[in-house]
Parts: C-alpha cells; sequence; structure tokens
C-alpha cells in the first residue's frame, strides 16, 4: 500500500514531463531582436576576445541571415572590431525604430527591388563561396587552438596575428622546399642555349645522351622538344605559347603521338618517373618524326 501511495505523485508528473520534452524549439529571433541582442553581448566585450563575437554572430545570423555583411565581418574580423560594429547595429536599431512610411508601398516595393537587383549587391543575393568558407573555417580553427591555449579568459591574450604570420611563414618554408625538391625534375636542363632555338636533330641528340645516362624524365622532354620543332619549327619549343599538347594537335595522327605525350605530362606536370618500357615506346614513336630530319641533315 504504501508503494502505491508513492507511486502516485510520479504518475501524476508524467504528463507535465511529456509535455516538456515534446515543447517545441523556439523560433528564430525577429529581426530588430537579434540586432539588439548582438548589440547587448559585445557591449562590455574585452578588445582581445574571440567569444562574444562570435555568439554575436550566431545571434545575428539567426535573426538576419547574411543581410548586414559589414557588421559580420567586423565580428569575424581578428581581433574583432567591436567599436564599429557596436556603432553599425546603434544606427540599424535606430533605423529599425524609426521605420520610413510611403503614400506609396508598391512604387517604394518597386524602387527597392530595382536597387537591389544592380550588380552591386550581388553579394547579398548568394552565400559565401567555398574559398570565403575555407578562409573563415581556418580563422575558427586558430581561435579555438588559441582558446585552446590560452582559456577563455576576458584578460589579455596574445594576438593571433602571431600565430597567422607564423602559420604563414611556416607554409611559405614547406612550399619553398617543395619547389626546390622538384625543380631539377620541372626545370631540368636538357643542354638547350637561352641565345636561340636549336634544330630537332640537336634535341635528338641529347635525348640520346639523356637516355644513356639513365635521365629517362628529361630524356622524353628532349624527345618532345623534338618533335614539336619538327611539326612547328625550330622556335616552337623555346617561344611558343602553345602548350606541347597544342602543338602536337598539329600533327596528321595525333593520337599516334600519345605513348610519347602521355608520358611526358605524367612526368613532367604529375612528378611521375619514366621506367625503361615506356621511354622505350615513346622513343619509337618520335623515331618516325627523327627519319626525315636525319636525311635532311
Amino acid at each position: 500500500m504504501r508503494i502505491v501511495v508513492a507511486l502516485v505523485p510520479a504518475l501524476m508528473l508524467l504528463p507535465a514531463t511529456a509535455t516538456v520534452a515534446s515543447a517545441d524549439p523556439l523560433p528564430p529571433p525577429s529581426y530588430i531582436e537579434a540586432a539588439q541582442r548582438a548589440h547587448d553581448i559585445i557591449q562590455d566585450a574585452a578588445p582581445l576576445d574571440p567569444l562574444p563575437a562570435e555568439q554575436a554572430t550566431q545571434v545575428l545570423i539567426s535573426g538576419t541571415g547574411y543581410s548586414q555583411p559589414e557588421i559580420l565581418n567586423d565580428l569575424r574580423a581578428r581581433p574583432p572590431l567591436y567599436a564599429d560594429a557596436s556603432q553599425r547595429l546603434t544606427s540599424l536599431l535606430e533605423a529599425l525604430g524609426q521605420p520610413i512610411t510611403t503614400t506609396d508601398p508598391a512604387l517604394a516595393r518597386q524602387h527597392l527591388h530595382d536597387v537591389m537587383s544592380m550588380s552591386r549587391y550581388d553579394a547579398l543575393h548568394r552565400p559565401p563561396s567555398l574559398l570565403d568558407r575555407f578562409g573563415q573555417w581556418v580563422q575558427d580553427r586558430i581561435t579555438a587552438l588559441l582558446r585552446l591555449l590560452f582559456g577563455n579568459g576576458r584578460g589579455a591574450q596574445p594576438p593571433a596575428l602571431w600565430l597567422y604570420a607564423i602559420g604563414i611563414a611556416v607554409l611559405l618554408a614547406v612550399v619553398v622546399v617543395v619547389v626546390r625538391a622538384a625543380r631539377g625534375r620541372f626545370t631540368g636542363s636538357i643542354s638547350v642555349p637561352s641565345d636561340g632555338p636549336r634544330p630537332a636533330a640537336d634535341y635528338f641528340a641529347e635525348a640520346d645522351r639523356l637516355a644513356a645516362r639513365g635521365d629517362r624524365v628529361n630524356a622524353i622532354r628532349a624527345l618532345c622538344a623534338a618533335v614539336a620543332a619538327t611539326l612547328a619549327g625550330e622556335r616552337s619549343w623555346e617561344g611558343s605559347p602553345l602548350t606541347v599538347r597544342e602543338i602536337f594537335q598539329r600533327a596528321p595522327d595525333f593520337a599516334g603521338l600519345r605513348p610519347l605525350l602521355l608520358p611526358f605530362e605524367a612526368a613532367i606536370y604529375g612528378g611521375r618517373e619514366v621506367d625503361e618500357a615506356t621511354y622505350a615506346r615513346a622513343a619509337r614513336i618520335a623515331a618516325t618524326y627523327r627519319q626525315p630530319v636525319e636525311v635532311a641533315a
């Protein structure tokens, strides 16, 4: 009997609990409410504390979308531009509190539509680009790292610009190392003087010497230079704005040059090696353009 008496209050609380659990989520704030909340959040924010800016950004977007890009840019800056954002929010609230009326609403809406349709406002009608999202994601990760290292306190924190500078320096160092490591492949010399063009026969001879030394990457490059010189003239390799593929397309049998062109592109642009079988096949293809050159020489 005591158990039954104890269970009666619990059973009476079940409907109330179910009601709370099934309650609908709160609706998003109105335009003016979102602006007011964002304004209140950043009023007492420390100049270097990004947390109020992130909270104000979420509130502003929930109520106004992306219709206030200048304010959002101030809040997303690191450190946030609180003074400018607060001034803009104050002006926005004043404008919303004193709406402009007109005797011809239809004509006013048409004028507004005409103005907003101008190309200068295209950015307001489209979401952020992938590049903008990636940049914002990188900034958010750096902010999260700062918060992890130095906490969420409102006191003085090291400026994020130093971390940005360090990150950029690291990226530049990586790029320099990669470029220097790849210089031998992309700018590998095939003994071509820079003071004038060379005939196709010289390129063929250079390819033979490089292949004999085992440098098949630059050897296949020399073969392509020789074929290009045969198809488009001696200056085609040094001074032509066309790519190797575009020069080869002038050949009567462009498809037949693919065993030479594809390994060249994979080696020079893709950083892949050229094995003996691939080079031998490419040399046989280039030989059809080599024989007329040697006869003429």
